[in-house]
């Protein structure tokens, strides 16, 4: 199947149908893409027996009542085609291929896992990866979860596990006492945060809640049942049920990166004051372009939107907007900015590459990613090195490659799909 768009936006969270809905008010044909069978991203992820958030609801309302916006859900992007062109696998469609004269890349951000001893066991996931699968229906009613590692994602688990039923014994947060006190201080500015902050966390009631303090070793046989918890010198160790722990998140730049776009020392997007980035005719917003909340994605996307369209009106309401959010972002990152305990790889016998059972000392006499690969598979499994590749860049400082398509696993006959003729303009 073949399909031309005015403009297309790959990814539905907060920034993507924030755009989506402000090109298609102007009148533009919209593709809203995401790989989830549900719009809303990580952070308005809906569950199975959950109902939309009152944001996400009201822009579905919208998106739904526009005739010239098409959704593809569970669809992944496969490949670029041409100049201006992506293949695409859909569950509903199969290989899609559409062409654009403006692309939106609202990719978000993924969660960052630093490996430590025992981090392969069963009952190990990722802070965010605890909420999507609780959202996607595991019980955890009864469970005792440890919450580790740093930044705002670690309340959000907090709170998404509780309201399942899941005993929290410990929330532990590698960033010092001081920097969390002061950030918390500071949420005085944006009371409506400061709202949402206590009604996550309940005041902290009841809470063991460690700063300064890193996850070192999970122990069990067969899955995980206790962890041990590092503090400066000192470590203890918590009985446990499940360890979800996520050092903050890393900007999704896969696409943009493949296409040519600018990316800064930080990993993100670079992009101009209209969300335009280095590359003509594709603009980006939200968390590929910078962590910092769904606020902020939002009103990038409703920018990145308007300016694809070619909107004329003034937007200097959305640029302030835009400039207060991203005041909070940067506090954010100043807070929960990883130490140097964080920073410093674990004993060489633990696993960097779960995919392909590679170890941190396998891979540390190499000089580069590419090295690394060539030599040890590192990076070549499931996850093509999106797990890895990133504690490697931490640890060694190593750039990632420029990936290369099929980005994600597809069937032979969505690959055919590229070689059909283009969709008429």
């Amino acid at each position: 199947m073949n399909r031309h768009f005015n403009i297309v936006v790959v990814g539905a969270g907060p920034a993507g149908l924030n755009a989506a809905h402000a090109a298609a008010r102007e009148g533009a044909t919209v593709a809203l893409l995401d790989d989830n069978p549900r719009a809303g991203g990580q952070i308005w992820r809906q569950g199975p027996g959950d109902s939309p958030q009152a944001r996400l609801h009201t822009l579905l309302a919208a998106l739904n009542g526009q005739r010239n916006v098409t959704l593809f859900a569970s669809t992944r992007v496969i490949a670029p085609l041409g100049p201006r062109g992506l293949l695409l696998e859909s569950v509903e469609h199969g290989g899609v291929s559409v062409t654009y004269e403006r692309l939106i890349l609202a990719t978000g951000a993924r969660e960052r896992l630093l490996p430590f001893a025992g981090w392969t066991l069963p009952g190990v996931t990722g802070a965010g990866a605890l909420q999507a699968l609780i959202k996607g229906g595991m019980p955890v009613r009864g469970e005792r979860i440890v919450i580790a590692g740093s930044g705002p994602l670690l309340i959000a688990a907090l709170a998404t596990a509780r309201a399942a039923g899941a005993q929290v014994v410990a929330v532990v947060e590698q960033a010092s006492a001081l920097k969390v006190a002061r950030f918390g201080a500071s949420l005085l500015m944006e009371p409506a945060k400061l709202r949402q902050a206590v009604g996550l966390t309940r005041g902290f009631a009841g809470l063991r809640y460690r700063t300064g303090s890193i996850v070192r070793q999970a122990h069990g046989d067969g899955r995980v049942e206790r962890v041990t918890i590092r503090r400066g010198r000192r470590e203890s160790t918590l009985d446990c049920d499940r360890v979800a722990c996520g050092y903050g998140l890393v900007p999704n730049i896969t696409l943009a990166q493949a296409l040519g776009c600018a990316i800064n020392d930080a990993g993100e997007i670079v992009v101009e004051g209209e969300q335009r980035t280095s590359v003509d005719g594709v603009l980006a917003a939200g968390e590929c372009t910078g962590v910092g909340g769904a606020e902020l994605a939002g009103v990038e996307g409703e920018i990145a939107g308007l300016a694809a369209s070619g909107a004329s009106a003034s937007r200097a309401a959305l640029h302030a907007q835009r400039a207060r959010w991203r005041r909070f972002g940067r506090r954010v990152e100043a807070a929960f900015a990883l130490t140097d305990a964080a920073r410093t790889p674990p004993d060489d016998a633990t696993l960097l590459c779960r995919c392909e059972d590679v170890s941190i000392g396998e891979v540390r006499a190499f000089a580069d990613w590419r090295e690394a690969k060539l030599h040890t598979r590192c990076g070549m499994g499931a996850c093509q090195g999106r797990i890895c590749g990133a504690a490697a860049g931490l640890y060694f400082g190593w750039q990632a490659a420029v990936p290369r398509p099929p980005f994600n696993p597809a069937r032979i006959g969505t690959l055919m799909a590229s070689a059909e003729p283009p969709p008429a303009d």
